[in-house]
């Protein structure tokens, strides 16, 4: 058992989600984790300390004075302590006092003391969690080297649907599953992904494109993230959120996910190449609604830039660059092709002639192709263990340090 003699703080705030935490503590204890709770004062007007400490197995700690002795809860010491701490539920209040780097109770103190990595799970109402100043709370948590365990969406409290709600004491206890699992082998490493589809504009209505839902490349940038990476996006138009702990460059065209991927292509380590980018684009872009006048319409494209070949020219020796091949005939040959061609050092193939795979899916089939001509191919999978996949593939490049 992965979590048995782990030590984990477990802050629990002023939220109505701090029933949850009762059911989180259970998974944790459960599998063999020491659970020690820093609960704050109005967390205890939501989950009476009894239910905590029975659960935990430990008393629960809020004051800085344990007693009437003078005897006091040394938050220096429970920060050395842990192994993990995570806050769950935090609220705004703890989000901005954390960032700010406040400490007027027991559970700021440890957190400002704490050595270990912190996990920490928001809880509030959508409009607060869009609020600009609860996002830059999180981004400057994120910053800090902190995992922001993104809100998740569904009815809340207020009886309004939206994000907001705590992220379910399952998936929690998945995500410390997979901290104690992995290693953080991308720690320090800067990522660079390309993802979803480009739009060619015809006229002020219409446009070139295609199916692209960008899943890939989303399922990608978490992998590099659990496993300590900083993850840079250059997101084409997706449908859904995209979870504010990556730093997010929104363009529409070809021209513009170049000319975004170009100014930060230098300061990274890894670039992957996911977006399904159009490979032409009208040459004359009406102002107006191009209006239905006759039974045909003949359209005149010009070629798009290559980003993926633009960059592969610029690339260091100490980049690894990835690619994707979507083909429907000449799979392999054609992967190949662009290897070579593309200044790839691996390229990862997936094929519309498998059921699953492609577009839209949340599943995929990959075939890995690397420069050494060593070749990995998957079975069908969910996106998020196809990015494993490639991620340690990532580490079998001779360049990787």
């Amino acid at each position: 058992m992965m979590l048995k003699g782990k030590r984990i703080l477990l802050g629990v705030t002023g939220s109505i989600a701090a029933y949850k935490s009762a059911f989180l503590i259970r998974l944790l204890v459960k599998a063999g984790a020491e659970v020690q709770v820093v609960a704050t004062a109005s967390a205890l007007d939501f989950i009476t300390p009894l239910t905590l400490a029975t659960l935990s197995k430990n008393p629960v700690l809020s004051e800085f004075q344990k007693d009437e002795t003078g005897t006091w809860n040394n938050h220096v010491e429970l920060g050395l302590w842990a192994d993990l701490m995570l806050v769950a539920p935090a609220t705004a209040n703890t989000l901005g006092k954390f960032a700010g780097g406040l400490c007027d109770n027991l559970l700021e103190a440890v957190y400002l003391s704490a050595r270990c990595p912190v996990m920490i799970a928001p809880a509030m109402d959508l409009d607060m969690y869009k609020h600009g100043s609860v996002q830059a709370s999180m981004e400057k948590l994120t910053s800090y080297g902190n995992q922001i365990l993104e809100a998740q969406s569904g009815e809340l409290a207020s009886g309004l649907s939206g994000q907001g709600r705590m992220m379910e004491p399952e998936d929690i206890f998945k995500e410390i599953e997979y901290f104690f699992s992995k290693s953080k082998d991308f720690l320090g490493k800067k990522i660079l992904i390309t993802l979803g589809p480009t739009q060619e504009a015809l006229d002020p209505v219409r446009f070139i494109s295609n199916h692209s839902s960008g899943k890939m490349g989303l399922a990608i940038a978490e992998a590099f993230s659990k496993r300590g990476a900083e993850v840079h996006l250059i997101a084409g138009p997706i449908k859904g959120e995209i979870p504010s702990k990556f730093k997010t460059i929104h363009v529409k065209t070809a021209d513009e996910m170049l000319e975004a991927s170009s100014a930060v292509h230098s300061q990274m380590d890894i670039c992957v190449f996911s977006a399904a980018v159009a490979d032409y684009k009208p040459a004359n872009v009406a102002d107006q609604k191009i209006k239905k006048t006759g039974s045909s319409l003949s359209l005149s494209l010009t070629k798009n830039p290559d980003i993926a070949l633009t960059l592969g020219k610029q690339k260091s020796q100490k980049q690894i660059h990835v690619g994707f091949a979507l083909e429907t005939e000449n799979e392999k040959k054609n992967a190949k092709q662009k290897l070579s061609k593309k200044n790839f050092d691996l390229v990862v193939l997936n094929s519309l002639q498998d059921k699953g795979a492609g577009f839209q899916s949340d599943t995929n089939k990959v075939t890995i192709f690397h420069q050494s001509g060593e070749q990995k191919e998957s079975e069908l999978a969910s996106k998020a263990e196809i990015a494993e996949l490639i991620l340690d593939q990532i580490k079998n490049v001779p360049v990787w340090i």
